[in-house]
C-alpha cells in the first residue's frame, strides 16, 4: 500500500496530485500528519505543500474542466466529509486521464459522489444566505450565527459582502468557531472562542443594542401577522425550513 502523508490543505492535495505524478506513484491513502499508517504501507511518500506545483495542477484542471467542474472540486472539499480528499484525488486523476470531459458522466461512481456532495454543500451555503439573522450589537455591528453542516461559509460571504456593503457585520459559524468581519472595507476571518461574547449561540444580551430586543419583538409581530393559521403546514415548513436551524431564527423563538 503507498501512502501519501501531507497537511490536509487544498494545495497540499493538489500537490499531492503534481508529486504522484512525477513520481508515477499514486497513493492508495491519503493521510493527515497526525494519522496512524495502515500496518501493511510499503511506501510512505510526505508531501510538501508548494504553491508552484498546486497552481500548475489547477492551470492543468482549468483546460480540462468547466468553471462548475472546478467549484466542484472546492464544494467536496468544504464538505470535510470522510475520505472527501481521496475522492478528490481519483476525480482529478480520472479528468486529467481522460481524453474526454467526464465531469458529467453520472455512470462514474466517483463523479456521481462529487456531484451529489457538491450540490449538498452547494445547498448547506444557500441555507446560511437564507437563514441568518443578525443582532445588533452596541458598537453597531450586526451578528449573525449558525451550526453548519458542511464548512458552506466560505462559499456564502461574498453574497453578504455585496448585499451589505453599507454595514459592518459578522457571520459565524458555531460548528468550526470560525467566521467573517466585515468593517465596511475588508473582510477578515476571525474566532470568538474565547471573547466571552456568545452564549448559547447568540451575542451575549449585554453587548446588543439597547433596541435590538423592541426589533426582535416587531419582527415576530410581523411573523404572526402575516400567518394564515388554517393554513399551517409544519410538516412542510420542516422541509423547507430544516428544524435545526429554528433555535437562531428570531421569528421560532
Amino acid at each position: 500500500m503507498i501512502i501519501f502523508r501531507y497537511d490536509k490543505t487544498f494545495e497540499g492535495l493538489l500537490t499531492c496530485v503534481f508529486d504522484a505524478y512525477s513520481r508515477k506513484t499514486f497513493p492508495d491513502r491519503l493521510l493527515g500528519s497526525g494519522d496512524i499508517e495502515p500496518l501493511f504501507t510499503d511506501e510512505l511518500h510526505a508531501v510538501i505543500s508548494d504553491r508552484e506545483k498546486s497552481n500548475r495542477v489547477w492551470k492543468s484542471l482549468e483546460r480540462k474542466l468547466t468553471k462548475n467542474g472546478r467549484n466542484m472540486l472546492i464544494h467536496v472539499w468544504l464538505s470535510e466529509t470522510a475520505h472527501a480528499d481521496e475522492l478528490i484525488f481519483r476525480f482529478i486523476r480520472k479528468v486529467t486521464d481522460s481524453a474526454i470531459a467526464i465531469e458529467t458522466d453520472y455512470s462514474d461512481e466517483d463523479v456521481l459522489k462529487m456531484i451529489q456532495t457538491a450540490k449538498k454543500v452547494s445547498k448547506e451555503a444557500e441555507f446560511v444566505r437564507q437563514f441568518i439573522r443578525f443582532r445588533k450589537t452596541s458598537d453597531g455591528i450586526f451578528f449573525g450565527a449558525l451550526s453548519l453542516a458542511y464548512n458552506a461559509l466560505p462559499l456564502a460571504v461574498n453574497h453578504f459582502i455585496h448585499r451589505f456593503v453599507d454595514q459592518r457585520w459578522i457571520i459565524y459559524d458555531l460548528k468550526r468557531d470560525f467566521g467573517y468581519y466585515y468593517d465596511l472595507n475588508t473582510t477578515i476571518e476571525i474566532s470568538l472562542k474565547h471573547t466571552g461574547m456568545m452564549t448559547d449561540g447568540n451575542i451575549d444580551a449585554r453587548i446588543t443594542d439597547k433596541d435590538e430586543q423592541l426589533f426582535q419583538e416587531m419582527w415576530k409581530s410581523y411573523f404572526n401577522a402575516i400567518a394564515i393559521s388554517e393554513r399551517i403546514n409544519p410538516r412542510l415548513q420542516r422541509q423547507h425550513l430544516p428544524k435545526r436551524f429554528w433555535k437562531y431564527l428570531t421569528e421560532k423563538q
